[in-house]
């Protein structure tokens, strides 16, 4: 196993820079960071954030997969995930065509029970099974869309169209996860009913905190929210959703004050309704809550106070959580760990996202970052992380 650094953010946000002509102050100018820290990103001293790559990419006129050099292509079987791209392509080409799938489409009942395992995969992490399926739904159901025109169909359309959104944007395919969007909506409209419409508007909004288009995601959420019917059984996981995600994108953009706002509002409804019914497979809990805490912290860069919030999550709350939420929450506090030099910490909490969710952790830029800041940091490497960073390669 070879122990030479992997390509890091820096160095890819340096040869953009430079492609630019721009010096460090003239990007820090151009984004809310200072030269010193943009020097620090590029030297490998300090770990990339989200809301810097997205701040860095706009000021640079990139996309942020450029920086994070996504999509990631892995040695081995994991790197099968990528084939379903071409497929959901094929499947957003032919779309209003008129083709009928091959061979006889199933029920609208067995769509039905396949889109609930597609967000049941989403929760898994499981992101090659979860490719292989989609192209297929989504094919059947714009088939019965186009046949039925009814508002039931449009909407498992819009939740297929969302989960394949959610597939791409994860993999790091921007547009191909804008077009799916579009597609999401479009089934939405359709079904004539606001709540599909915000479901979308969950989706929307990560892709827009990338583009550092925090403010146009706030409001987006705010309109979104006052559109949810308080009497309608899943009033309460909407709400709750669209308050977590805002506290997160409001994090992000280091509006604290809104940011704690919009987690404690969502951390009171949940405490005021008691179980919340999982209609759409939001997970909108108490520990899924807790989680959120501490990755608005992490956001704000307040290190104790994710810290704090981490040690009231037990073994416990975390295994309540679906593998995807949980490993999350394992990389968000590796990245907390990092910012403070712990570093053993942060590699033994990378390695329990590994084992929670190993795809997920493969493939996401925040545990590629911390796992490239920690090979660099070392003259040699320990055993763990250089499997990790193996299994990281190409």
């Amino acid at each position: 196993m070879s122990e030479a650094p992997p390509e890091t953010v820096g160095m890819r946000l340096a040869r953009a820079r430079k492609r630019r002509g721009l010096t460090q102050q003239g990007l820090a100018q151009a984004t809310v960071y200072s030269r010193g820290h943009i020097a620090q990103v590029e030297g490998g001293k300090k770990a990339a954030t989200p809301s810097f790559v997205a701040a860095a990419a706009r000021a640079l006129g990139v996309d942020p997969a450029e920086l994070f050099g996504q999509p990631y292509h892995l040695a081995g079987q994991d790197d099968q995930v990528h084939a379903a791209i071409p497929e959901l392509r094929r499947i957003m080409a032919t779309a209003g065509v008129g083709l009928e799938p091959d061979g006889p489409p199933r029920s609208l009942d067995e769509l039905a029970a396949e889109v609930a395992t597609a967000r049941h995969l989403i929760h898994q992490a499981q992101l090659t099974k979860l490719g292989a399926r989609l192209p297929a739904v989504l094919e059947e159901l714009t088939y019965w869309a186009a046949e039925l025109d009814d508002a039931r169909t449009w909407a498992l359309l819009s939740r297929a169209y969302r989960d394949a959104t959610s597939f791409a944007r994860r993999l790091g395919y921007g547009g191909d996860a804008l077009a799916l969007l579009e597609r999401a909506a479009d089934a939405a409209r359709r079904a004539q009913d606001p709540h599909p419409m915000v479901l979308v508007t969950l989706a929307r909004v990560l892709i827009l905190t990338a583009m550092d288009q925090s403010a146009a995601a706030l409001t987006l959420l705010d309109r979104a929210a006052a559109t949810v019917d308080p009497a309608r059984p899943d009033a309460v996981e909407l709400a709750g959703a669209v308050e977590l995600r805002s506290a997160i994108i409001a994090a992000r953009a280091a509006d604290a004050s809104r940011a704690w706002d919009y987690h404690g509002s969502a951390t009171e409804r949940l405490r005021a309704a008691g179980p919340v019914p999982d209609v759409h497979g939001l997970q909108v809990t108490m520990p899924n809550a807790a989680v959120h805490g501490a990755a608005v912290a992490v956001e704000l860069g307040d290190m104790d106070e994710a810290a704090r919030r981490d040690a009231g999550i037990g073994e416990r709350t975390l295994a309540s959580l679906p593998p995807e939420r949980s490993a999350h929450h394992e990389i968000d506090m590796a990245r907390a760990l990092l910012e403070t030099g712990a570093h053993e910490r942060a590699l033994k909490r990378l390695a329990g996202a590994e084992r929670t969710a190993p795809q997920m952790t493969h493939f996401h830029p925040t545990a590629r970052s911390v796992v490239a800041h920690l090979v660099d940091a070392r003259r040699t490497l320990p055993e763990p992380l250089r499997r990790l960073h193996h299994r990281m390669s190409a």
